[in-house]
């Protein structure tokens, strides 16, 4: 080997561009250490202990953000983990009804919460 091949295997060129990435990190939450601290210090845990379909606050309106939508999913997913089919297919009979054109759920949301009722239709003619 000469030195010319010798001296390229230290002629290696680092990446920098993982500082670039941190930057622009904290640069998209756009907010302050002031804002999160009056956030931080507000905040609580939300706790289920059951029933969520109890506390959902029906019809979503057009406004509906993801945390409404995982709300009614959620309440639709814990019916149907205790076997209670025929409500799971009432919530998502309510809900697809009152949604309408213009409700706040996305395509894939309505697909899932039509996919837990068609089984629950199928759970309820099986146990027949």
């Amino acid at each position: 080997m000469s030195d010319a091949d010798e001296n390229d295997l230290f002629n290696i060129q680092i990446s920098d561009s993982e500082d670039d990435k941190a930057e622009k990190k904290s640069k998209r939450t756009g907010q302050t250490e002031d804002d999160f601290q009056a956030v931080k210090n507000t905040y609580h845990a939300k706790v289920e202990n059951g029933n969520i379909y109890q506390t959902l606050s029906l019809p979503l309106g057009p406004d509906a953000n993801k945390q409404h939508v995982q709300e009614v999913i959620h309440a639709a997913e814990e019916l149907y983990f205790f076997r209670r089919y025929q409500q799971v297919i009432d919530l998502v009979s309510k809900v697809l009804a009152l949604e309408g054109d213009k409700g706040g759920l996305d395509e894939e949301s309505r697909e899932l919460l039509s996919m837990y009722q068609s089984r629950c239709r199928q759970k309820i003619k099986q146990s027949d």
